[in-house]
């Protein structure tokens, strides 16, 4: 979304992915950066990103009812880049070994918290008509119907050709080239990229490939048992 939004809001241009980092031109609101980057002189419309649950948004979130995409993974997904991530995130404790890492994963004992809260929570939000919920597997699936879906949910107007150029260049061998989007220019005493790219393989189940049987069937037990009341359809279903 931070290479999508921008290209969307300024009408395909390309400058708005090559002139500033991800982290700045669409920031996290979690991140300490955010608070010297000014963003409340930023002009409208302003763009942001977060990992926070809803219940943790602030109250002028809740008055300013902006537009919110809010993007789900397949949890095992979730779960396989996790656990990359934090291998190679100097700023995080290191995941140990897979299974020991998997249950952690499974009770919510990680960075940001429960999966299942936090989708939980977003789907229940309250006023819906301002939140737009769409999938990673959605975007690998069909780019270009989603960037026109998420052109129209933000009120912008694009021609086809403009929405195939902005899914053209938010392909993901296009985003891991693009050195103000793959992270590269991050110090490595926080990201350390020797040990693996933060943009690693931008496909959908490569859980498939890490996960054991065993772990897979636990894993859809728990999901299971926590999601038993969401009737929202996922698309890895």
């Amino acid at each position: 979304m931070q290479e999508i939004l921008p290209l969307i809001i300024s009408g395909g241009d390309p400058a708005s992915v090559e002139s500033l980092p991800n982290w700045d031109r669409v920031p996290w609101l979690e991140e300490t950066r955010a608070s010297i980057l000014q963003l409340e002189e930023r002009p409208s419309p302003r763009m942001l990103t977060t990992h926070l649950h809803y219940d943790m948004m602030p109250p002028s979130f809740f008055q300013a009812k902006p537009k919110v995409i809010y993007v789900m993974r397949n949890p095992k997904d979730v779960f396989t880049s996790s656990f990359h991530y934090c291998n190679m995130a100097s700023f995080l404790v290191k995941p140990g070994p897979q299974s020991e890492f998997l249950q952690k994963f499974l009770d919510g004992k990680v960075i940001f918290g429960s999966w299942f809260d936090h989708v939980k929570g977003w789907l229940n939000a309250e006023e819906k008509q301002h939140i737009m919920y769409i999938s990673y597997e959605e975007l690998i699936k069909d780019l270009n119907k989603s960037v026109n879906r998420i052109a129209q949910f933000l009120g912008k107007a694009l021609d086809p050709e403009v929405i195939e150029k902005i899914a053209d260049r938010c392909l993901f061998i296009n985003m891991k080239n693009n050195p103000m989007s793959n992270y590269s220019g991050v110090p490595r005493e926080f990201m350390d990229q020797t040990k693996g790219q933060f943009l690693r393989k931008g496909v959908a189940g490569d859980w498939k490939n890490h996960l054991t049987p065993e772990e897979a069937e636990h894993f859809d037990a728990v999901f299971k048992e926590k999601m038993k009341h969401v009737k929202y359809k996922f698309a890895w279903d």
